[in-house]
């Protein structure tokens, strides 16, 4: 099996991955600390590597565009890019009114904060076990669309799933969002990543699902992942994966990175399969 060069292990989004050589070996630590220059050498190619694609891409838009002007309708203004697909605009208009913040505050000023999403009515929230850890088990307050904040229960937690159960009062009146039948993602379809990266609530982002049955580790476990390449930055984390139709296929939790550098287009999502199956064990022993 070919041996992936440059990415660190996917982790949740505060992963910064260790520097590596193209062998796969870190650069600064361990074996390959005498062969740091190379490293640099090989970092510099790529990020290289990467203007000359994002030049062609800005100049490929810039062509595109100028050609458009030529032979568009008279009359007519031409498209700067191209349009939204409607599905997704609608899919992201059913999903942001039930995806949460989720703050975590525990002892000694440990932090940590991720999203969530209704998962029933009875204002069950889903999310990463992960997000609860960091903040070392602290008192758990989530925050609604509209800036209201609910102190959460917890009601249950799954690391080996890096999954975990909250639930607010019936006050808060979540909507609960739809999960797609299992087995029916399909890769190349288009998804969305709902969730409050950086802090910014509500955030959109769009791609598609790169490949299914992705096999990847986190901590001590390995899971089997749906890949993505919509953006999941740090706060995405246990927020929802979700296709045109506005159904949850996967719970946002782990990125790939390059040198530390954040997303990169390689993000995993837990399998909606596994999150149903995980949520109900837990609600069923929790309430």
């Amino acid at each position: 099996m070919a041996v992936q060069t440059g990415l660190g292990e996917p982790r949740g989004p505060w992963f910064i991955s260790p520097e590596l050589d193209p062998d796969g070996r870190g650069g600064r630590d361990g074996a390959g600390a005498g062969r740091d220059p190379a490293g640099r050498r090989w970092r510099t190619r790529l990020l290289a590597a990467l203007a000359v694609v994002a030049l062609a891409t800005v100049s490929g838009g810039a062509a595109g565009g100028w050609v458009a002007s030529r032979d568009g309708v008279p009359g007519e203004t031409p498209a700067s890019a191209a349009p939204v697909p409607a599905e997704l605009v609608t899919a992201a208009g059913k999903t942001v009114p039930g995806v949460v913040s989720v703050l975590v505050g525990g002892a000694g000023g440990a932090s940590a904060s991720g999203s969530g999403f209704a998962v029933d009515d009875q204002q069950h929230i889903i999310t990463n076990d992960h997000i609860l850890a960091k903040g070392r088990n602290g008192s758990v307050t989530v925050e609604l669309p509209d800036g209201r904040r609910f102190a959460a229960e917890v009601v249950g937690r799954e690391p080996r799933s890096d999954l975990a159960v909250l639930k607010v009062p019936p006050s808060a009146g979540l909507a609960a969002l739809p999960l797609a039948k299992p087995g029916s993602t399909r890769v190349g379809e288009p998804v969305l990543a709902v969730g409050s990266p950086l802090g910014l609530p509500g955030t959109v982002t769009a791609g598609i699902v790169s490949a299914l049955d992705r096999q990847v580790r986190l901590g001590d476990n390995r899971h089997s992942a749906v890949q993505t390449d919509a953006s999941i930055n740090p706060g995405n984390s246990g927020g929802p994966l979700v296709n045109a139709r506005g159904e949850v296929v996967g719970v946002n939790t782990a990125i790939a990175t390059i040198d530390g550098n954040g997303s990169i287009g390689i993000g995993f999502a837990i399998p909606i399969d596994q999150v149903q199956q995980t949520a109900d064990t837990i609600i069923g022993k929790g309430g």
